[in-house]
């Protein structure tokens, strides 16, 4: 009980210290506000994963002679290879196509493809739909150096499954699978901004709330969507040991989600409270980054527990959850008055 009141103390001193109070009388000064932007900014802890990531994707870009800068088989550079590749799977594309999946930017596409044509690996043709884009296709020495390619990365990676098991195979796959896509998520998430509520978003989460609650047919007595506080949120969590969050996408808001402690359960139990997203916010990783940021938030309030209530219904937000370690139990905990909820879970902090 003390560690957490010491934890709370703490945590009292960084939530006045937050951006909800960064235009306060108090701050103004500028020297204040630079010691506060290093603090918080700069020396936020890193994820013990970084190193080791960071370790294996150097020796794997080693391994695969990467930093070459050619690729042995054929002698051209890897952006080359890449598009080639692409543009064999794909039968034909557009510049702009071919620059979303290759993750370039128009300009150096333009080269790219530029240099190709001159090479007589590809060929452009007007777009029948769009007369101002080109499509674009192999030639018949492309499609030899894309066989080219295709033999030479099978060889390598069949040569390196030879030296492991079935088990470690499906983990390779599925680990650089999700890999790629958190990095894709990263480099997107870019559009998006997860910050602290303000009084001025109560009506969009609001909505947000009943909306989402509404398309899986949560709606009612014992739901959350019914609790007083969803139109007053900003006001609901006005404490060190409550926090809520939004997400926005330039000043439009599409989700959100905090935590505070559990009505009628020990001090030590924090609650997974009002975790939504619009439909256009599912599927871009923002799941994953918010509710890391939650459970971080509870860490520093001390809670050993957290819990959470949903329905059957909502199956991917389970995936979720299940994905950073909850687990289902047989009964509520707390007084949450969520009678609907049939799916319980907990996570140890």
């Amino acid at each position: 009980m003390a560690r957490r009141r010491d934890k709370l103390n703490i945590r009292s001193t960084l939530y006045y210290w937050s951006p909800r109070s960064i235009n306060s009388p108090e701050i103004r000064d500028f020297k204040q506000i630079v010691v506060y932007y290093n603090h918080f900014v700069h020396n936020r802890p890193m994820s013990g994963a970084v190193k080791p990531i960071r370790k294996a994707a150097r020796q794997l870009v080693r391994e695969l002679h990467l930093l070459d800068g050619r690729v042995e088989c054929c002698g051209l550079p890897l952006s080359q290879c890449h598009l080639i590749i692409e543009l064999d799977m794909l039968g034909e594309a557009t510049a702009s196509e071919l620059g979303d999946r290759l993750v370039l930017e128009k300009s150096t596409m333009s080269r790219l493809v530029n240099t190709l044509v001159n090479k007589g690996l590809i060929c452009a043709a007007c777009c029948p739909e769009d007369r101002r884009a080109r499509n674009l296709c192999l030639t018949d020495e492309g499609r030899q150096q894309a066989g080219n390619l295709d033999n030479h990365a099978n060889g390598q990676v069949e040569a390196a499954l030879e030296f492991l098991n079935p088990h470690d195979e499906k983990l390779v796959i599925d680990g650089l699978d999700r890999y790629a896509k958190a990095l894709r998520y990263a480099r997107q998430s870019d559009q998006y901004r997860i910050r602290p509520i303000s009084p001025a978003d109560n009506e969009s989460v609001a909505r947000i709330i009943r909306s989402v609650m509404t398309e899986f047919g949560a709606v009612g007595e014992g739901y959350s969507s019914s609790d007083p506080e969803v139109d007053a949120m900003f006001e609901a969590y006005p404490t060190p040991d409550s926090a809520f969050f939004v997400v926005e996408n330039h000043e439009c808001i599409l989700g959100c989600g905090g935590m505070g402690p559990l009505r009628g359960a020990d001090e030590n139990v924090c609650e997974l409270r009002k975790m939504y997203f619009l439909p256009q916010l599912r599927g871009s990783g923002m799941g994953s980054k918010l509710l890391r940021k939650i459970l971080q938030e509870a860490r520093n309030a001390g809670y050993g527990l957290c819990y959470l209530e949903t329905i059957t219904a909502m199956d991917q937000a389970r995936k979720l959850y299940r994905g950073f370690g909850f687990r289902d139990i047989d009964e509520p905990l707390g007084k949450t008055g969520h009678s609907g909820c049939n799916q319980h879970m907990v996570l140890e902090l």
